[in-house]
């Protein structure tokens, strides 16, 4: 089987215009979370080569998530229409598309919501398409080849976007990644691509647009693939055909569970009243978080003797991320009483994790992954 027969895009649980995946469906080889933390630290294997099952979400973490939307569908449409905004200014607006490259998965929302924004209130075409990106390994270049070689999009005029930052990893991987993606294409006199990130919440400092540095619980942030189309994170492993996209699995069992386009929907409905003359953060801002965010991971490993930063999972999402399909050792939050932890204090009790309050966080939350090893002990 060539490679070519492999690169075909799909939507999954999105509407086709909303998102087009640049991803391989595979057939899921499940590990149980636990195995596949223990393989991980031990370096058997990578993250990217293993998946676990999903389940649904109870009815009660379902509730917590229709209480985020109500309390957060207004800012989110307010923040991507600001970003639609900027980016229409910086980039101009004329009939040459523009085209979003979301980061799997919680870049997909954000990229769906982003190209509403821009062609339905800026007048701008624009396509959307979410591609792998996986620390360590870079960003997915069959998919960037395919962008710019088959479908023929605008290299100039590509925006990569996320839903936040955190310690700042996957923006480092897709800019020293993009170097040598670029070094590659221009050897063959072929387009390049300049790596700009926009992201919702750039908690971080490390994005090129932000829309805010403050860490607050984005809905879409708490699902799994039942928030981002029904697909898996990326997997990168001996299932995926060389030269094909990076792989995925569909959880087509979770369809009556389903919020993807739901969630669009439900954010795009305040499009309409949304836009204020707020300012993005500033290079300056951006800098004070950069600062903040690194002081505070000092901290953290310090206080809790946690040798391997990557077991360090700062902000309200990532944290979240960790409580769903690592094995956590610790929940640290800023404020137990404040709404937006109140799904991470739900999962840690149903996990019999324990939960620390740190008033002198810069964020709101932040996990610690526990050491299966014993290499590293919690207090």
């Amino acid at each position: 089987m060539t490679a070519q027969a492999h690169l075909a895009p799909f939507h999954g649980s999105y509407l086709p215009e909303d998102c087009q995946f640049l991803l391989t469906p595979i057939e899921p080889e499940y590990l149980s979370i636990e195995e596949k933390e223990r393989r991980i630290q031990t370096g058997q294997a990578h993250y990217s080569e293993m998946i676990h099952r999903e389940l649904p979400p109870s009815e009660q973490y379902l509730a917590l998530f229709d209480t985020l939307c109500e309390r957060y569908a207004p800012r989110l449409a307010k923040e991507v229409r600001q970003l639609a905004r900027q980016l229409a200014e910086d980039l101009g607006t004329n009939q040459s598309s523009i085209t979003l490259v979301s980061l799997v998965r919680a870049g997909t929302p954000a990229g769906a919501l982003l190209r509403r924004a821009l062609t339905e209130f800026e007048g701008q075409p624009c396509q959307h398409y979410s591609v792998s990106i996986i620390r360590d390994r870079g960003i997915d270049s069959a998919a960037l080849d395919y962008l710019l070689d088959v479908v023929g999009v605008d290299a100039k005029r590509i925006v990569f976007v996320d839903a936040w930052t955190a310690k700042g990893v996957i923006t480092r991987e897709l800019r020293a990644d993009m170097t040598r993606y670029n070094t590659g294409r221009a050897a063959k006199g072929k387009s390049t691509i300049t790596p700009r990130l926009a992201v919702i919440s750039d908690i971080g400092g490390t994005a090129d647009y932000a829309a805010t540095c403050e860490d607050y619980a984005i809905p879409s942030g708490i699902l799994n693939a039942t928030v981002s189309g029904l697909v898996s994170r990326s997997v990168l492993n001996h299932q995926v055909p060389e030269g094909a996209f990076h792989g995925c699995v569909l959880y087509d069992e979770l369809r009556d569970a389903d919020q993807s386009q739901r969630f669009i929907e439900r954010v795009a409905a305040h499009f309409e009243t949304s836009l204020s003359d707020t300012s993005l953060p500033t290079h300056d801002d951006l800098a004070r978080q950069r600062f903040l965010m690194q002081d505070m991971l000092t901290t953290i490993q310090r206080d809790y003797h946690v040798t391997d930063i990557n077991h360090v999972k700062p902000g309200i999402a990532e944290a979240t991320r960790v409580m769903l399909r690592r094995v956590p050792a610790l929940l640290l939050v800023r404020d137990k009483e404040h709404p937006d932890v109140e799904h991470l204090l739900l999962l840690a009790k149903e996990k019999a994790i324990p939960v620390l309050e740190r008033p002198d966080m810069p964020f709101h939350a932040c996990s610690l992954i526990k050491a299966v090893t014993g290499a590293e002990m919690h207090s």
